[in-house]
């Protein structure tokens, strides 16, 4: 009766083997776990990061499209100045868009005709990266245009988690 009782203690507990091996596998299980939590937040941060950046960009783009559409004429065609163009609005009054600090921190773009009373339309949290205004003067089949090529990257956003987006837009003004 004793040595049943000795074998059945040997093999009824667990060996420091075994402990360990669950152990090991328990560490693995909560490194994939946290891995791919880790994965799914960046994921969420970088989609979040890329429509901020799209909305201030597509904002921008329509208030420029809009304005210069509607536009008179040109006032300046001869492309010196890339970061801005100026315009005659509907009722004649001079007026411009125009990009601010390009490609550093707090750029911005801005409407307006001098940069104290000019209106931003982007955000604090977006950084204009490269601007050009590039004006085409009118020809026997097209009206004068204005080419817009913009790229924002989201100010905030580090790493893999900031997000650049680049438009080019090709605007005819109708009231020319």
């Amino acid at each position: 009766m004793k040595k049943n009782f000795h074998r059945e203690r040997l093999t009824g507990g667990l060996s420091l083997i075994e402990i360990l091996v669950v152990v090991t596998i328990f560490a693995i299980l909560g490194v994939i776990v946290s891995s791919s939590l880790m994965l799914t937040l960046r994921g969420a941060k970088k989609s979040e990061s890329l429509m901020k950046v799209r909305e201030n960009l597509n904002y921008s783009l329509a208030v420029i499209e809009r304005n210069i559409r509607g536009a008179n004429m040109i006032s300046d065609c001869t492309n010196s100045d890339t970061k801005k163009i100026t315009y005659l609005d509907q009722n004649k009054t001079s007026t411009s868009f125009f990009c601010v600090n390009t490609g550093a921190a707090g750029s911005y773009i801005a409407s307006g005709s001098a940069i104290p009373t000019s209106v931003r339309l982007t955000s604090d949290s977006i950084k204009i990266v490269s601007c050009s205004f590039t004006c085409a003067h009118a020809d026997l089949s097209n009206p004068p245009s204005i080419t817009i090529d913009l790229t924002v990257q989201d100010a905030s956003g580090v790493g893999v988690e900031s997000s650049v987006v680049s438009a080019k837009s090709q605007i005819y003004l109708r009231n020319y």
